[in-house]
């Protein structure tokens, strides 16, 4: 398929600037696979959706402040640099904007002002590796605790132009696991009030984790879908989230994942060796994780979808399309562009039953 039947014009005015306040008052698109049907609520009534015994399976990564500055030495021209994955203690992957970044290149970070007083001490860095497609191999001088912490910085998405007074709110209230060069973002639209109302309801919640890395924000730029390819992304999905479903879809209930990065991590865990011996099985994985769902797909275990509005022409956008069907996705978000829904990470949301 082209990548151009997964394009389409949005008013730059519909690109959220800022989050919704309080998370759970954004939009709702609620669109039906089976009848195509739309309609359209607030996201607090998310739980008149859901019934008992239904599974809500989140991503609980946690935001890293992954976007640091340097310069090189001893030339002095700005780099930046969003680091993506450690491979080990004080070496990252890492993309890399900046002329000339060769192997053996000399860096030196630049502090983030701390307005403390306090100096925080120099820290270095080598370029090892040109891994291509803007991806550089890292040495610091310095731990991963220091060097965030003194020199990092929240990696807002490039199209998000206005600065955000509050870091946590690009953070869900579930995080507890740092690793992600960005957030899941379905799971913005969450409220512990909500969460709590879910739960009393009989909705089961489960936590995975999916670190989310370099292709949130690399475009395919192939002409055709299938020639993309995907970069690794660590994952774990425990012996107990493995169970919750299972014991969910022998109910005969609902699993819902809430993001795509939830539906990767699932849908690898169905395709272990178990869960290709029994279809619609799913057991623990931990590991890398670099599939790839375009139309076609065979879902073994995601029964419904929340996300959010995604740009064109992105694998998010493809896999949604694999999964809502994608002429009534397209007609979805021509909806929301004519009710002049929000898009992108702080927009609103939908979901797919």
């Amino acid at each position: 398929m082209r990548i151009s039947e997964f394009d389409y014009d949005l008013p730059g005015e519909l690109i959220a600037q800022s989050p919704a306040e309080p998370r759970d008052s954004s939009r709702l698109l609620v669109l039906r696979r089976a009848s195509g049907d739309i309609e359209h609520r607030v996201f607090r009534e998310l739980k008149d959706l859901l019934g008992p015994g239904d599974l809500l399976v989140f991503n609980d990564t946690k935001v890293i402040p992954a976007r640091l500055w340097a310069r090189k030495v001893p030339q002095g021209g700005r780099v930046e640099l969003l680091l993506l994955t450690k491979r080990e203690e004080g070496v990252w992957e890492a993309l890399a904007g900046g002329k000339h970044l060769v192997a053996g290149t000399q860096l030196d970070l630049i502090p983030v002002s701390t307005g403390d007083g306090r100096r925080p001490r120099q820290v270095t860095a080598e370029i090892l590796q040109d891994l291509g497609e803007g991806r550089r191999l890292l040495r610091f001088s310095s731990s991963s605790g220091a060097l965030l912490s003194d020199f990092g910085r929240v990696p807002l998405p490039p199209y998000i132009k206005e600065p955000l007074p509050d870091p946590d709110r690009y953070q869900t209230v579930f995080a507890r696991d740092p690793g992600s060069a960005a957030a899941p973002t379905a799971g913005l639209h969450f409220t512990r009030s909500l969460l709590r109302d879910l739960q009393s309801q009989g909705v089961q919640l489960a936590f995975l984790t999916l670190h989310v890395g370099l292709d949130t924000f690399r475009p395919i730029t192939e002409r055709e879908i299938e020639q993309h390819k995907l970069h690794s992304e660590w994952v774990r999905v425990s012996s107990g989230v493995a169970q919750s479903v299972r014991e969910t879809r022998r109910q005969g209930r609902k699993v819902i994942a809430v993001g795509t990065t939830s539906v990767r991590a699932l849908e690898t865990a169905a395709r272990t060796d178990e869960g290709l011996r029994d279809p619609g099985n799913i057991a623990a994985w931990e590991g890398p994780t670099s599939l790839y769902i375009t139309p076609g797909f065979s879902f073994r275990v995601v029964d419904g979808l929340i996300t959010n509005f995604h740009l064109p022409r992105s694998s998010l956008l493809v896999m949604v399309s694999a999964f809502g069907g994608k002429r009534q996705i397209q007609q979805a978000y021509r909806q929301a562009r004519d009710l002049r829904y929000r898009f992108y990470s702080f927009g609103d949301a939908m979901i797919i039953l």
